[in-house]
């Protein structure tokens, strides 16, 4: 584990363990073509534990996504990155990322396909690592939260869903219907990138498909509240009071729909 990377705030809630936390990368395919998300989970603990799906933002799987991961995981998850894009496409700047998040966003169908793919990833992990594959949830951040939704609009069948800072329109609404499990939006209220029709649509959403839904809106956090590397004031910025709330909402949320199992 790195601590001397790790943010404070996040620390004294996600639950870190002493113990080293394994990132392993995981090749799999996809119609053919080459992916590699990364597994991580504490090997000292031998009890079946949850497992998450994670969707990262929009650069992908990268270096920052996987320590985000490490703190999540600690001895209670394990995760499992997705790969969204394809091994062959890894950004290295906003434009890029831009770019290919911007393909999948502009194919619903193709970015549901490539997220349910990681969770059956996750699923084949049990007999590798401790993990309960009764127990599956799913996660993201910023254009990772959007794919989860539309995850969750697919009908899959996981026990929850939760977006950090993500997109929340959709092409088709009406898919809502297809929630199986709870959804929890984390929401920075001053985020520019979600503006506030793209809220009340979604909640007008969430509410005629009488889904099992929340939405947290957090006063003074804008977009990437919870990416320590976030530094454009007003618009991607982290906040760590903030971040610390959002992950607590999270593991309260898995917390309950994984004792119902």
């Amino acid at each position: 584990m790195h601590k001397s990377l790790m943010p404070v705030a996040l620390a004294g809630l996600v639950g870190l363990a002493e113990a080293a936390v394994v990132v392993k990368p995981v090749p799999y395919q996809i119609d053919g073509e080459a992916f590699e998300g990364l597994l991580i989970y504490d090997d000292a603990v031998k009890t079946p534990r949850p497992g998450l799906m994670m969707v990262p933002d929009w650069l992908g799987v990268t270096e920052n996504s996987a320590k985000q991961a490490e703190l999540i995981a600690a001895d209670q998850y394990v995760v499992f990155m997705a790969d969204m894009y394809g091994k062959a496409v890894r950004p290295s700047n906003a434009e890029e990322a831009g770019a290919a998040a911007g393909a999948l966003r502009g194919d619903r169908a193709l970015m549901r396909k490539r997220a349910q793919a990681a969770v059956e990833v996750l699923k084949a992990q049990a007999p590798q690592v401790a993990l309960d594959a009764g127990k599956l949830g799913a996660i993201g951040f910023c254009f990772g939260g959007g794919a989860v939704l539309e995850l969750a609009r697919s009908g899959a069948d996981l026990q929850g869903f939760v977006s950090f800072h993500g997109n929340l329109d959709t092409p088709n609404p009406a898919d809502a219907q297809n929630i199986k499990a709870p959804v929890l939006v984390l929401h920075g209220a001053d985020d520019p990138s979600v503006p506030p029709k793209q809220v009340e649509d979604f909640i007008a959403e969430m509410k005629a498909a009488h889904t099992d839904w929340q939405l947290i809106s957090y006063g003074g956090a804008v977009h990437s509240f919870t990416n320590p590397q976030a530094n454009v004031p007003g618009r991607n910025d982290y906040h760590p009071r903030v971040a610390a709330r959002a992950y607590k909402a999270m593991n309260q949320l898995f917390d309950e729909v994984f004792a119902a199992q």
